[in-house]
């Protein structure tokens, strides 16, 4: 009976075979190739009943939002902690140029300070741009210890891992997205991180491959969004907080950097990106402003000279901001979710 109906209506024929997600559209198709060939029209008796035992099937078990969470959850890696590692925590912005490597930078040395008895980690997950070696005044290859993985190479009792430390400085990282993968998992996995308190990881910008690679095979305990108070900036800013929630990443906060410069001449104080725009954003996607960074001369030289300014001049206003903020992360990370 089934070879005198058309292909179209032999396929709408077996829905017990399909994912319950595509119900709707199916029965949608075979109505309208019922409606547009009444030569069909003697199937649709025996669809009606495929798809009631279909129907009646599906509601006895799952529901269907569950079913496509379930459907969706097989595609994807399983989440396995770094060894030694207790909490990570990534540093990330929806666009470049907003100082975020150096509020990274920054932060990991603000958590050791602000508590000398937790050992503290920095990796640099910016594969196109790795921006710690420099930051932290670091060079050379990492050792292999016998199980072959890298040792971080140490400065300022800060731990570091780059991948600025395996290729020459000036030299482009010109890679396929498999490519960076691999990079970014051997950054993750083959490391001997030894253990480690807070893992402080600076994301490259956007919401890209390497966002997602990290957050499904890593337990992330929070990011922190870094942000200027400019409208642009914060429209990517925006894009990074919802890709972290949509991952189930908890946002710790916004860190408004660059929020005021102050002349070192008058002491005149001038908003040169905006006043509050971090703030703004904050507070319409529930979530709270961990500290402000002042535009200071300071901070630019000490970060070009690998020598940050939370070492350097731990007394000085700048240096204080970083370790507000290291203390705002922390209290979160401790916080009941």
């Amino acid at each position: 009976m089934l070879h005198d109906i058309p292909c179209t209506v032999v396929c709408c024929l077996h829905p017990k075979d399909m994912a319950l997600s595509t119900y709707c559209r199916l029965a949608s198709v075979h109505k309208l190739v019922v409606h547009c060939n009444p030569a069909t029209r003697h199937g649709q008796d025996l669809f009606t009943k495929h798809c009631i035992r279909f129907q009646s099937a599906g509601s006895a078990g799952l529901s269907r939002q569950e079913k496509q969470k379930q459907h969706m959850a097989r595609g994807l890696p399983k989440q396995k902690p770094i060894p030694g590692v207790k909490q990570v925590v990534v540093v990330a912005s929806g666009k470049g140029g907003v100082g975020k490597s150096t509020t990274a930078v920054n932060l990991a040395l603000g958590i050791a300070a602000n508590d000398p008895s937790k050992v503290v980690g920095l990796l640099d997950a910016d594969v196109y741009g790795p921006s710690i070696p420099k930051l932290m005044n670091l060079r050379g290859n990492p050792e292999l210890t016998d199980k072959n993985l890298m040792r971080p190479l140490v400065n300022y009792g800060i731990p570091c891992m780059s991948m600025g430390f395996l290729v020459d400085e000036t030299a482009p990282i010109v890679w396929r997205g498999l490519m960076v993968m691999s990079a970014i998992e051997k950054l993750l996995r083959q490391v001997e991180w030894g253990p480690v308190d807070y893992l402080v990881v600076d994301m490259p910008p956007g919401t890209g491959d390497v966002q997602l690679s990290i957050t499904q095979n890593v337990p992330i305990a929070g990011a922190v969004i870094v942000s200027t108070p400019q409208d642009i900036a914060l429209l990517d800013a925006r894009r990074g907080a919802e890709m972290f929630r949509k991952v189930h990443v908890p946002v710790l906060g916004f860190v408004q950097n660059m929020s005021v410069f102050q002349c070192p001449n008058c002491q005149h104080q001038s908003h040169i990106f905006g006043t509050d725009g971090a703030r703004e954003l904050a507070r319409s996607l529930g979530v709270e402003v961990l500290g402000d960074i002042p535009l200071h001369m300071s901070i630019r030289e000490t970060s070009d000279t690998g020598q940050p300014v939370v070492v350097s001049s731990p007394g000085s206003p700048e240096a204080g901001a970083y370790l507000r903020v290291a203390a705002e992360v922390v209290r979160r990370l401790a916080a009941p979710s």
